[in-house]
């Protein structure tokens, strides 16, 4: 059953590569904005949900969509909806095909409470779980941008409970998720010594990297910059590139090739101000709020429509004139400019045969 998912995403992504899919197979899904975080680049805990989705209306949508191979779902903070583990089963039961799930963590939320629902989540035999604790710098550092004493030596403490997880489930995978800004850019470094002290195992691999951007859907931060020195931050992103090499594990070879092709693609990025390839938003993938409003990505706030408004099937929205109009800008170059984990990995997959 593993091979049969993990040759389903496999095959889609490379049929990305021929033309347009008929239906996505990426759901990058925020099921809350609640958060305990104070962070200086994301204005996402400054906002006061009401009447995000029930666990009643996933379960709805989840029937009626029945194609994800890959869940993203994040937040806000996704371990305070109480729902988390229902939310996950509704989409496993649902989505036969679906391969991957993944989810971050702040790691301020209960340990015991989180190990539980993971364990729950580990449980339901998504043959691979992600889960990526944020940190952003060493302990001064992470919990000045976070804002909230402590937080470095939770996000430790959570990495050593998680971790301990995989001797018994095969299926989890955990990173450490960092973003360079103009915060602590030319610190990481200093972060991954700190990072070292506690935890001697760790390697440059176990680090996913992305950079400060803007989005008023998603980090509610418009208005601001958080890249200070462009060339600073592509040399300090060769470098990790450079140690990652280095450091590499046969046993994440997929997942590290990918992630180079990311940060490859970030560097890029960073210094052109554009990214390096067309996005396939609104066709391998798209972005759902936890109101229900459907964007084409975490960076674009064209809304294409509510899937309330439809019975909870994504297909009027998908063949709306509304999609189309925006997949003619994506395909002429009028996207908003980003490079971001949630759509860029998707986006690589599409654009595989164009790089051979």
């Amino acid at each position: 059953m593993e091979f049969q998912k993990l040759a389903g995403i496999g095959l889609t992504a490379l049929r990305s590569n021929l033309g347009p899919l008929k239906k996505p197979y990426k759901l990058t899904f925020s099921i809350t904005y609640m958060c305990q975080s104070r962070c200086v680049t994301c204005n996402i805990w400054q906002i006061k949900p009401k009447d995000e989705m029930s666990i009643d209306e996933i379960r709805e949508f989840a029937k009626k969509n029945t194609y994800f191979r890959w869940l993203e779902i994040t937040g806000g903070e996704p371990f305070l909806r109480s729902d988390i583990v229902d939310i996950v089963k509704a989409f496993s039961e649902n989505n036969r095909g679906l391969y991957l799930l993944t989810m971050p963590t702040n790691s301020l939320c209960n340990p015991d409470m989180v190990i539980g629902k993971v364990e729950q989540i580990l449980r339901l035999n998504i043959p691979k779980v992600v889960i990526t604790l944020s940190l952003d710098g060493y302990r001064e550092m992470h919990d000045k941008i976070r804002g909230i004493p402590g937080n470095f030596d939770k996000v430790m403490n959570m990495y050593r409970r998680i971790q301990a997880l995989k001797n018994k489930y095969s299926n989890l995978y955990l990173f450490f998720g960092y973003t360079i800004s103009k915060f602590n850019q030319g610190q990481f470094n200093m972060c991954f010594d700190g990072v070292k002290k506690e935890l001697p195992e760790i390697t440059y691999n176990d680090f996913h990297i992305n950079v400060g951007q803007l989005s008023d859907i998603y980090y509610s931060n418009t208005g601001g910059d958080f890249v200070a020195d462009r060339a600073a931050i592509a040399n300090e992103v060769k470098e990790i590139i450079r140690k990652r090499e280095r450091q590499f594990n046969p046993v994440l070879a997929v997942q590290s090739s990918i992630e180079n092709a990311f940060l490859k693609g970030l560097v890029d990025y960073v210094n052109t101000g554009k990214p390096p390839m067309r996005s396939r938003s609104l066709d391998a993938s798209l972005f759902m709020d936890s109101f229900g409003n459907v964007y084409p990505s975490i960076m674009w706030g064209r809304k294409v429509g509510n899937i309330k408004e439809c019975n909870y099937s994504l297909d009027p929205i998908w063949g709306s004139k509304e999609a189309e109009e925006i997949r003619a800008l994506i395909k002429n170059g009028h996207e908003p400019c980003g490079w971001t984990a949630c759509e860029a990995y998707q986006t690589i997959a599409g654009n595989v045969i164009s790089l051979l």
